[in-house]
């Protein structure tokens, strides 16, 4: 018998079980209920209302975190449909992830981001810098193993392979904040006594997918692995922003970004065609006559014909063929420094391809993301959550739910006062953050009839 097979039951197993010493189901049933409590959860439907790149009331074509998600998730089942057609005899086939767990772990990877994007999430750690932090990556698995609404005390309670596919970066935020002894320093600086003179490009997160709270589920996450492969996996190197970082992924983590970069890199680049802000013009200056474009022609001119015509069946045709491009250069690599396959087993796509996406990542980082319209709206975001955490952290009685309020007496720390309110605010929707802001700041709205 595989290896893969001999170990199935021991990865579908959830959190939950492994406390009570039960045994796990088959990997059918378990990675299916993986993906439909994810789809089923209340932070799964509150992206819908959190935004990918532009405002919410731009328009109801453009795509939310909701919308992102559940295309990261088609392109990752597609990446696996390619691997299986191009691995006839391979052994990783044995180790490839089902369609239900890729599209568990796909839809799964952005729930912990807050309202206003990146934007939430750095005035979040700003906060919380002290007790902490925040990082979205590290609050999709607390959401995961500990607030979902599936279990009391564990979450959504995904099987262990799933909860492996969603760490990004598996390295706790405490040991990785430890490493940098400026940031250290820069922690203990006074509160902002006004939050408009704050420099907020100075409170990025470290590259952690776990809390400190969460430590034990990551551990159990890892105890499949050898103590050599752990340490290797958790291991940190200095990045050239001054924080530690980790230097590998899991197979099914390697798909799962493999997809979000090109949905990044394709899908939200069409709807900045559609709305207007890249020309025709930029496109060819900057991505067909880019050297790299030029060392790596991946399409010809009636790509680009079609990818800006004033049809949007042709603009979606474009789309639709890029993202094949990508998809059917997928290939299986091996890291032979990994004892196991989950670890050794790595997803890439091919060079000329991954130099053409990384190139479109940019220019839809340049001319789209880093666009002062763009960066002001987040900036604005930005406030709005650094306001409403100093009023909620100042008067929890008077402007907490009764619920959260009750979590929040109940924290015997500091720290884990402030959690809550951190995860309260990180589980807004942007509309619903507005609305509060609103309520609470704006003399003309707000009512005793407007729920919190």
């Amino acid at each position: 018998m595989h290896q893969a097979h001999q170990e199935e039951r021991d990865w579908t197993q959830r959190y939950t079980d492994f406390l009570e010493g039960k045994a796990s189901r088959e990997a059918r049933i378990v990675y299916q209920r993986d993906r439909a409590r994810v789809i089923h959860s209340a932070s799964f439907r509150r992206l819908q209302a959190k935004t990918q790149i532009f405002g919410l009331n731009e328009s109801d074509f453009y795509r939310t975190r909701l919308t992102h998600s559940m295309e990261v998730a088609q392109i990752g089942s597609g990446l696996v449909e390619q691997l299986i057609t191009v691995g006839e005899g391979q052994e990783y086939l044995d180790w490839l992830p089902s369609f239900y767990l890729i599209e568990a772990i796909c839809l799964a990877h952005d729930l912990g981001h807050p309202p206003y994007g990146h934007g939430g999430e750095v005035a979040l750690n700003y906060m919380m810098r002290r007790h902490g932090g925040f990082e979205g990556n590290a609050q999709t698995l607390r959401i995961l193993s500990r607030l979902g609404e599936y279990t009391p005390k564990n979450g959504i309670d995904l099987s262990r392979r799933a909860t492996l596919g969603v760490l990004k970066y598996p390295a706790i935020y405490d040991e990785v904040v430890a490493l940098n002894k400026d940031y250290q320093i820069q922690m203990q600086e006074k509160d902002a006594h006004d939050f408009r003179t704050l420099d907020m490009s100075r409170w990025y997160p470290p590259k952690a997918s776990v809390y400190l709270e969460e430590k034990e589920q990551f551990e159990w996450v890892l105890g499949m692995f050898s103590e050599t492969d752990r340490k290797l996996f958790t291991q940190l190197k200095p990045d050239d922003k001054g924080f530690h970082k980790t230097q590998y992924k899991a197979l099914d983590t390697t798909i799962m970004e493999l997809a979000d970069d090109i949905a990044y890199g394709i899908h939200d680049l069409e709807d900045a065609v559609a709305m207007g802000m890249v020309s025709r013009d930029l496109w060819q200056a900057e991505v067909m006559e880019n050297p790299i474009f030029q060392e790596h022609p991946l399409w010809d001119h009636t790509m680009s014909e079609r990818l800006f015509s004033s049809r949007s069946k042709d603009r979606k045709h474009a789309i639709s063929k890029m993202v094949g491009i990508m998809v059917e250069s997928i290939y299986m690599d091996e890291n032979t420094v990994f004892e196991h396959p989950l670890l050794r087993y790595q997803a890439k796509l091919g060079t000329s391809e991954m130099a053409v996406l990384e190139l479109l990542k940019t220019f839809v980082y340049v001319h789209v993301i880093t666009l002062p319209e763009v960066k002001g709206m987040e900036y604005k975001g930005q406030l709005i959550v650094l306001d409403l955490f100093k009023s909620l952290r100042a008067n929890p009685e008077a402007l907490l739910p009764r619920n959260t309020y009750t979590k929040f007496v109940s924290s015997e720390t500091e720290r884990g006062q402030l959690r809550v309110l951190s995860d309260y605010i990180a589980g807004m929707t942007n509309t619903y953050a507005s609305r509060m802001y609103e309520k609470f700041f704006t003399a003309s709205q707000g009512s005793i009839f407007d729920r919190i």
